[in-house]
């Protein structure tokens, strides 16, 4: 809990109780349950409308993972699915564009347009 053990814990009590006194208490502490409940709403809230303006990609989630609309973990997605590529029956990886690795001897792909 936000790295937090017990003797910390028994410390913000106590430090809250003589801050705040005894009788005030428990009415911060109704506010802050309040709060937080009100908090996770529009948390919700916003999940489920990023959702729907998303479109038919996220239709089926119905938890919406937030660190999938990072950029960085788009890339790194794609370009690991690009590179693994599609598997054959025999288990072997292919690439996407239909090409081969070279064999031992054979001579490198030359395009005298390209250069």
């Amino acid at each position: 809990m936000l790295g937090m053990g017990w003797p910390e814990i028994a410390v913000v009590v106590i430090v809250a109780v003589l801050v705040f006194g005894p009788d005030k208490l428990p009415d911060l502490a109704r506010q802050a349950g309040q709060f937080l409940r009100t908090f996770r709403q529009m948390v919700d809230n916003a999940k489920t409308d990023l959702a729907d303006e998303m479109g038919d990609d996220f239709a089926g989630l119905k938890d919406l993972n937030l660190r999938d609309l990072d950029p960085r973990e788009m890339v790194r997605r794609n370009i690991v699915e690009a590179m693994e590529g599609p598997k054959d029956g025999a288990g072997s990886k292919t690439r996407r564009d239909g090409a081969r690795p070279l064999e031992e001897d054979e001579a490198t792909p030359f395009d005298d347009e390209a250069t």
